[in-house]
């Protein structure tokens, strides 16, 4: 029976930051993490802290914008994870607060493809960033991506596993079947079911699962 595997990006399937890589070519990349660091401890609420890095950007070129897309990278092995998954018939999809450009990118150059992306746009006007921030998850939580790719898959929650590092990953720990941190941050980990330190680490649970075995039936 298909299952539903819902990874993060930013910190899970890529060790890059996207907004720190677009930080990077304006000149503000400290600010960004110090940011980034304080949403994923929970001191500071991931809307807030996505529209104050968005504003960081304001007036980045388009061309220096996409010099940060093409170094968006996948984890060794993720890409790996990803085809097993979706050969054995599961449904894989990445929620994440990062953008669509990034994540396209990197699953591009790693050859991988996923079922859905649910990820956020940073407008672009006359060549150039406008400091803005749109997107489904910027006040939307995973959570509520999960229970609707649920839905529309006729996928029970039971059935469904959530993947994920970061404080704004804990709505979709918190209702999925079952719950993988991924070097999950202290506030995190609490609440995950099971944590890895590596893709590989992640393989070998997702088989002692029955994920990866036979014909995705198990």
């Amino acid at each position: 029976m298909t299952r539903l595997v819902a990874f993060d990006f930013d910190g899970t399937l890529s060790d890059s930051e996207m907004t720190v890589l677009l930080g990077e070519r304006c000149g503000v990349a400290d600010e960004m993490a110090d940011i980034t660091a304080r949403a994923m401890n929970d001191e500071l609420s991931y809307a807030e802290s996505l529209r104050k890095r968005a504003a960081l950007l304001e007036h980045l070129e388009e061309e220096e914008a996409q010099r940060a897309w093409d170094r968006v990278e996948l984890r060794e092995g993720a890409g790996d994870v990803i085809r097993r998954l979706r050969e054995r018939g599961h449904y894989v999809a990445i929620f994440t607060g990062g953008f669509e450009r990034g994540v396209a990118a990197a699953l591009e150059r790693a050859g991988a493809e996923v079922d859905e992306i649910v990820a956020n746009r940073l407008p672009i006007e006359g060549g150039r960033l406008t400091g803005e921030v749109e997107g489904p998850l910027i006040e939307g939580t995973k959570d509520e991506q999960l229970e609707r790719v649920a839905g529309e898959q006729g996928v029970p929650m039971t059935r469904t596993v959530a993947v994920g590092d970061g404080a704004n990953d804990l709505p979709m720990l918190e209702v999925a079947g079952l719950a993988v941190g991924y070097e999950p941050k202290p506030a995190v980990e609490p609440s995950c079911d099971v944590v890895v330190e590596s893709m590989f680490e992640l393989a070998d649970l997702f088989e002692d699962e029955g994920f990866l075995v036979g014909d995705g039936d198990a």
